[in-house]
């Protein structure tokens, strides 16, 4: 398999270094659990936390706020109160920046389809 990698890619040792240090950057940002998850229901349009959490099965409420913050730390969500509304709601908005991530996703839906085709067409 790496062979396969090298011989396609054509890459020097040092542009390896420097894609593996990409990879783990995205990684350690999207990596979690939990993270593509809530990254996926907020782009597709769930906004409230419970939402959120009725939307992603099995997640708890300590863990999805845990997410929630640090999405919002890396600029992938907008936290937004609407404090003239009765009770307050908070609002969580995919950022253009989250936006990026949709051709990602993608690739990573379409490469688990076939995935999972490939694994239980197995004999």
């Amino acid at each position: 398999m790496e062979e396969l990698l090298v011989e396609e890619m054509a890459i020097t040792e040092e542009q390896c270094n420097k894609n593996l240090a990409a990879a783990e950057d995205a990684l350690y940002v999207l990596g979690g659990k939990w993270t593509l998850r809530v990254v996926i229901a907020l782009l597709s349009g769930n906004t409230r936390f419970n939402e959120l959490q009725r939307t992603i099965k099995g997640i708890s409420a300590r863990v999805l706020s845990g997410e929630l913050k640090d999405l919002e730390i890396n600029g992938l969500v907008k936290r937004i109160v609407l404090a003239d509304l009765r009770p307050v709601v908070i609002e969580y908005q995919p950022t253009e920046y989250s936006k990026t991530l949709k051709d990602i996703i993608m690739a990573l839906t379409d490469w688990g389809i076939n995935h999972k085709k490939k694994i239980t067409n197995r004999e």
